[in-house]
Protein backbone atom coordinates (compact mmCIF):
# COMPACT_ATOMS: atom_id res chain seq x y z
CA UNK A 1 0.00 0.00 0.00
CA UNK A 2 1.34 3.42 -0.97
CA UNK A 3 1.00 6.03 1.75
CA UNK A 4 0.67 9.75 1.15
CA UNK A 5 2.85 12.28 2.98
CA UNK A 6 2.33 16.02 3.30
CA UNK A 7 5.75 17.62 3.75
CA UNK A 8 5.86 21.24 4.96
CA UNK A 9 9.39 22.68 5.11
CA UNK A 10 10.47 26.22 4.21
CA UNK A 11 14.16 25.37 3.72
CA UNK A 12 14.34 24.49 0.02
CA UNK A 13 17.39 22.17 0.12
CA UNK A 14 15.92 20.19 3.04
CA UNK A 15 12.48 20.08 1.41
CA UNK A 16 13.89 18.92 -1.92
CA UNK A 17 16.11 16.27 -0.33
CA UNK A 18 13.32 14.92 1.85
CA UNK A 19 10.83 14.90 -1.01
CA UNK A 20 13.25 12.93 -3.17
CA UNK A 21 14.11 10.49 -0.37
CA UNK A 22 10.46 9.91 0.54
CA UNK A 23 9.50 9.36 -3.09
CA UNK A 24 12.31 6.82 -3.52
CA UNK A 25 11.06 5.10 -0.36
CA UNK A 26 7.67 4.64 -2.03
CA UNK A 27 5.60 7.48 -0.56
CA UNK A 28 3.34 9.81 -2.53
CA UNK A 29 4.60 13.24 -1.48
CA UNK A 30 3.00 16.66 -1.52
CA UNK A 31 5.66 19.24 -0.62
CA UNK A 32 4.87 22.83 0.42
CA UNK A 33 6.96 25.72 1.73
CA UNK A 34 4.89 27.36 4.47
CA UNK A 35 2.10 26.93 6.99
CA UNK A 36 -0.67 28.44 4.88
CA UNK A 37 0.07 26.04 2.03
CA UNK A 38 0.30 23.20 4.55
CA UNK A 39 -3.22 23.83 5.87
CA UNK A 40 -4.62 24.12 2.36
CA UNK A 41 -2.93 20.88 1.29
CA UNK A 42 -4.06 19.05 4.45
CA UNK A 43 -7.68 20.01 3.74
CA UNK A 44 -7.38 19.18 0.04
CA UNK A 45 -5.22 16.06 0.02
CA UNK A 46 -6.16 14.31 3.28
CA UNK A 47 -2.68 12.75 3.64
CA UNK A 48 -1.94 9.62 5.65
CA UNK A 49 0.77 11.39 7.65
CA UNK A 50 2.14 14.94 7.93
CA UNK A 51 5.81 15.90 8.21
CA UNK A 52 5.78 19.42 9.60
CA UNK A 53 8.65 21.86 10.18
CA UNK A 54 8.25 24.01 13.28
CA UNK A 55 9.94 27.19 12.06
CA UNK A 56 8.08 28.47 8.99
CA UNK A 57 7.11 31.99 7.86
CA UNK A 58 3.59 33.25 8.49
CA UNK A 59 1.79 30.38 10.18
CA UNK A 60 4.41 28.19 11.83
CA UNK A 61 4.29 24.43 12.33
CA UNK A 62 2.90 24.64 15.86
CA UNK A 63 -0.01 26.78 14.67
CA UNK A 64 -0.70 24.42 11.78
CA UNK A 65 -0.81 21.53 14.22
CA UNK A 66 -3.12 23.41 16.59
CA UNK A 67 -5.54 24.32 13.80
CA UNK A 68 -5.75 20.75 12.52
CA UNK A 69 -6.33 19.34 15.99
CA UNK A 70 -8.99 21.99 16.70
CA UNK A 71 -10.73 20.76 13.53
CA UNK A 72 -10.64 17.22 15.00
CA UNK A 73 -8.17 16.16 12.30
CA UNK A 74 -6.30 13.20 13.83
CA UNK A 75 -3.81 12.68 10.99
CA UNK A 76 -0.50 11.65 12.62
CA UNK A 77 1.99 14.53 12.68
CA UNK A 78 5.77 14.23 12.87
CA UNK A 79 7.42 17.54 13.73
CA UNK A 80 10.82 18.63 12.40
CA UNK A 81 12.56 21.00 14.78
CA UNK A 82 15.96 22.62 15.20
CA UNK A 83 15.08 23.42 18.81
CA UNK A 84 16.69 21.01 21.24
CA UNK A 85 15.40 22.31 24.57
CA UNK A 86 12.87 20.13 26.36
CA UNK A 87 10.42 23.04 26.68
CA UNK A 88 10.43 23.48 22.89
CA UNK A 89 9.73 19.80 22.32
CA UNK A 90 6.94 19.90 24.88
CA UNK A 91 5.39 22.84 23.01
CA UNK A 92 5.13 20.62 19.94
CA UNK A 93 3.53 17.78 21.87
CA UNK A 94 1.15 20.21 23.54
CA UNK A 95 0.09 21.48 20.11
CA UNK A 96 -0.99 17.93 19.30
CA UNK A 97 2.02 16.47 17.47
CA UNK A 98 2.56 12.73 17.74
CA UNK A 99 6.34 12.66 17.51
CA UNK A 100 9.31 14.85 16.59
CA UNK A 101 12.74 14.66 15.01
CA UNK A 102 15.51 17.09 15.92
CA UNK A 103 17.60 18.65 13.13
CA UNK A 104 20.08 17.66 11.87
CA UNK A 105 18.62 14.20 11.43
CA UNK A 106 19.35 11.00 9.53
CA UNK A 107 16.72 10.30 6.88
CA UNK A 108 16.50 6.69 8.09
CA UNK A 109 15.29 7.96 11.46
CA UNK A 110 12.55 9.95 9.71
CA UNK A 111 11.54 6.81 7.80
CA UNK A 112 11.45 4.76 11.01
CA UNK A 113 9.27 7.27 12.83
CA UNK A 114 6.89 7.58 9.87
CA UNK A 115 6.53 3.79 9.68
CA UNK A 116 5.79 3.65 13.40
CA UNK A 117 3.11 6.36 13.16
CA UNK A 118 1.46 4.65 10.20
CA UNK A 119 1.49 1.26 11.95
CA UNK A 120 -0.18 2.75 15.00
CA UNK A 121 -2.81 4.45 12.83
CA UNK A 122 -3.60 1.18 11.07
CA UNK A 123 -3.79 -0.72 14.37
CA UNK A 124 -6.23 1.85 15.78
CA UNK A 125 -8.66 1.56 12.86
CA UNK A 126 -11.94 -0.34 13.35
CA UNK A 127 -11.58 -3.96 12.31
CA UNK A 128 -7.88 -4.13 13.13
CA UNK A 129 -6.51 -7.54 14.01
CA UNK A 130 -8.28 -9.19 16.89
CA UNK A 131 -6.58 -10.80 19.84
CA UNK A 132 -4.82 -9.44 22.90
CA UNK A 133 -5.11 -5.72 23.51
CA UNK A 134 -2.30 -3.61 22.04
CA UNK A 135 0.57 -3.12 24.44
CA UNK A 136 -0.28 -6.04 26.68
CA UNK A 137 2.71 -8.10 27.68
CA UNK A 138 2.61 -11.77 26.64
CA UNK A 139 0.46 -13.90 28.91
CA UNK A 140 -1.29 -10.97 30.59
CA UNK A 141 -4.36 -10.25 28.46
CA UNK A 142 -5.71 -7.89 31.11
CA UNK A 143 -5.43 -10.37 33.96
CA UNK A 144 -3.63 -9.65 37.18
CA UNK A 145 -0.17 -8.27 36.41
CA UNK A 146 3.06 -9.44 37.94
CA UNK A 147 3.71 -8.44 41.52
CA UNK A 148 0.06 -8.93 42.51
CA UNK A 149 -1.04 -5.59 41.05
CA UNK A 150 -4.70 -5.68 40.11
CA UNK A 151 -5.32 -4.63 36.52
CA UNK A 152 -9.00 -4.96 35.68
CA UNK A 153 -10.14 -5.47 32.10
CA UNK A 154 -13.67 -4.05 32.25
CA UNK A 155 -14.34 -5.16 28.68
CA UNK A 156 -12.29 -5.93 25.59
CA UNK A 157 -11.05 -2.37 25.29
CA UNK A 158 -11.26 -0.80 28.76
CA UNK A 159 -8.58 -1.16 31.43
CA UNK A 160 -8.54 0.08 35.02
CA UNK A 161 -5.40 0.35 37.14
CA UNK A 162 -5.29 2.27 40.42
CA UNK A 163 -7.71 5.16 39.82
CA UNK A 164 -7.01 5.23 36.09
CA UNK A 165 -9.62 4.20 33.55
CA UNK A 166 -8.55 3.84 29.93
CA UNK A 167 -10.99 3.26 27.08
CA UNK A 168 -9.02 1.94 24.11
CA UNK A 169 -11.74 2.07 21.41
CA UNK A 170 -12.59 5.72 22.09
CA UNK A 171 -8.97 6.62 22.98
CA UNK A 172 -10.07 8.39 26.16
CA UNK A 173 -8.61 8.18 29.66
CA UNK A 174 -9.58 9.37 33.14
CA UNK A 175 -7.87 9.65 36.46
CA UNK A 176 -10.66 9.54 38.99
CA UNK A 177 -13.35 11.86 37.65
CA UNK A 178 -10.87 13.96 35.65
CA UNK A 179 -10.58 13.24 31.93
CA UNK A 180 -7.03 13.44 30.60
CA UNK A 181 -6.30 15.38 27.42
CA UNK A 182 -3.68 13.18 25.75
CA UNK A 183 -1.95 13.12 22.40
CA UNK A 184 -1.86 9.85 20.46
CA UNK A 185 1.60 8.94 21.77
CA UNK A 186 0.79 9.92 25.35
CA UNK A 187 -2.35 7.78 25.26
CA UNK A 188 -0.51 4.74 23.94
CA UNK A 189 2.29 5.15 26.48
CA UNK A 190 -0.16 5.43 29.37
CA UNK A 191 -2.15 2.43 28.12
CA UNK A 192 1.03 0.36 27.86
CA UNK A 193 2.08 1.25 31.41
CA UNK A 194 -1.43 0.63 32.79
CA UNK A 195 -1.81 -2.78 31.12
CA UNK A 196 1.51 -3.75 32.67
CA UNK A 197 0.94 -2.03 36.02
CA UNK A 198 3.39 -3.18 38.66
CA UNK A 199 5.87 -4.41 36.05
CA UNK A 200 9.00 -2.40 35.25
CA UNK A 201 9.20 -1.94 31.47
CA UNK A 202 12.67 -1.24 30.18
CA UNK A 203 13.45 1.47 27.66
CA UNK A 204 13.91 -0.92 24.73
CA UNK A 205 10.55 -2.60 25.36
CA UNK A 206 8.73 0.74 25.49
CA UNK A 207 10.42 2.03 22.34
CA UNK A 208 9.54 -1.18 20.52
CA UNK A 209 5.89 -1.22 21.65
CA UNK A 210 5.19 2.50 21.10
CA UNK A 211 7.47 3.53 18.25
CA UNK A 212 8.38 0.18 16.74
CA UNK A 213 12.02 1.24 16.81
CA UNK A 214 14.69 1.49 19.50
CA UNK A 215 16.38 4.86 19.19
CA UNK A 216 19.27 3.81 21.42
CA UNK A 217 20.57 4.74 24.87
CA UNK A 218 21.45 8.31 23.87
CA UNK A 219 17.89 9.26 22.91
CA UNK A 220 15.91 11.49 25.27
CA UNK A 221 12.67 10.98 23.34
CA UNK A 222 11.11 8.63 25.89
CA UNK A 223 12.10 10.77 28.88
CA UNK A 224 10.43 13.80 27.29
CA UNK A 225 7.17 11.91 26.71
CA UNK A 226 7.15 10.41 30.20
CA UNK A 227 7.80 13.83 31.73
CA UNK A 228 4.96 15.38 29.79
CA UNK A 229 2.61 12.49 30.59
CA UNK A 230 3.38 12.95 34.29
CA UNK A 231 2.31 16.59 34.05
CA UNK A 232 -1.13 15.42 33.00
CA UNK A 233 -1.53 12.27 35.11
CA UNK A 234 0.36 13.03 38.34
CA UNK A 235 -0.96 16.51 39.04
CA UNK A 236 -0.11 18.22 42.36
CA UNK A 237 -2.15 16.78 45.20
CA UNK A 238 -2.56 13.35 43.61
CA UNK A 239 -0.57 10.24 44.44
CA UNK A 240 2.17 9.71 41.81
CA UNK A 241 1.57 6.70 39.57
CA UNK A 242 4.36 6.86 36.99
CA UNK A 243 7.76 6.03 38.47
CA UNK A 244 11.30 5.93 37.08
CA UNK A 245 13.45 2.91 37.84
CA UNK A 246 16.92 4.33 37.27
CA UNK A 247 18.96 2.54 34.69
CA UNK A 248 16.04 0.30 33.72
CA UNK A 249 12.84 2.03 32.67
CA UNK A 250 9.40 2.98 33.99
CA UNK A 251 6.54 1.45 35.95
CA UNK A 252 2.97 2.45 36.82
CA UNK A 253 2.12 1.70 40.44
CA UNK A 254 0.81 3.27 43.63
CA UNK A 255 3.48 3.76 46.28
Amino acid sequence: MTHSVLLAEDDRPIRTALERALTLEGYRVTAVADGIQALAAAHRERPDVILLDVMMPGIDGLQVCQVLRAEQDRTPILMLTARVETADRIAGLDAGADDYVVKPFEVEEVFARLRALLRRTTAAEPGAAAGGAPGTAPGQGGEEAGGGYDVRAVDSGVVEAADLRIDGPSRRAWRGDRELELTRTEFELLELLARNAGIVLDHSTIYDRIWGYDFGPGSKNLAVYVGYLRRKVDVPGSRPLIHTVRGVGYVLRED
